[in-house]
């Protein structure tokens, strides 16, 4: 388990292999599992296997090539929906304007579908998150008749990997763990030793090669506004209007 966990690498490519709803289902029992704050399981899945759909959702997330040669196309989505109906069933409301249920709710989806790609990966298949489903959330959401309540955080393709991705060198232990209070003078000297690392890495991996740094890939793109109808919609959706 320790072995799969350290080789995660994204998968883009994948062999024009179908996966059977039979282990599909055999890989969700397993991502159920996962932890939940209070057990509110706050999370829905969509397999989207008509064509026209699954085309629509690969130009709508800019992950055509993806979508369509996965044996998997999926959409996860943070989904008070059921609360919702739990709470009627006792004429209660819920309260899912709080930023409270809004974080349970993309936690619980992060959880979940982190165990599924374990699953999966366990299982031999290879995954890729695609984070692009919300450069169009609402247009998604359209699309596969997304309720109030419901959220569209990323999509995932699942399959036979149709090439070997090296796996990215992650930041040093020590830079992630900090002992009874947060260092973050040690800062200065870890990134330029991890840039020497990442930048190798970059220079000589076998697929798309460049010469970056980690520092310098966070500097561009923690710099510039990202996806800013994001509040709008996710208020739009029932949450966050505290």
């Amino acid at each position: 388990m320790l072995e799969i966990l350290t080789s995660h690498a994204s998968v883009r490519r994948y062999k024009n292999e179908p996966i059977s709803d039979e282990v599909f289902h055999r890989l969700l029992h397993a991502a159920q599992h996962a932890a939940s704050s209070n057990f509110v399981q706050a999370y829905s899945v969509i397999q989207v296997k008509d064509p026209e759909k699954k085309a629509a959702l690969g130009k709508l997330s800019n992950n055509e090539l993806q979508y369509s040669t996965a044996g998997l196309s999926l959409l996860f989505c943070a989904d008070l929906k059921r609360g919702e109906k739990a709470a009627e069933l006792y004429q209660k409301e819920i309260v899912g304007k709080s930023v409270e249920d809004f974080i349970v709710a993309t936690i619980d989806t992060a959880l979940f579908a982190q165990n599924f790609v374990i699953a999966a990966e366990a299982e031999g298949y290879g995954i890729c998150f695609i984070g692009g489903v919300r450069n169009n959330p609402t247009e998604i959401s359209e699309l596969f008749g997304l309720p109030d309540y419901v959220i569209p955080l990323f999509g995932m393709t699942v399959g036979v990997p149709d090439e070997n991705n090296e796996v990215k060198p992650r930041l040093p232990i020590d830079s992630i763990l900090h002992v009874d209070a947060y260092n973050k003078q040690k800062y200065d000297q870890q990134l330029k030793e991890y840039d020497v690392t990442v930048n190798e890495y970059y220079k000589q991996r076998s697929s798309n090669p460049k010469d970056v740094t980690w520092s310098e890939t966070m500097a561009g793109f923690l710099s510039r506004k990202r996806r800013e109808h994001m509040k709008d919609f996710v208020q739009s959706k029932g949450f966050l209007k505290e």
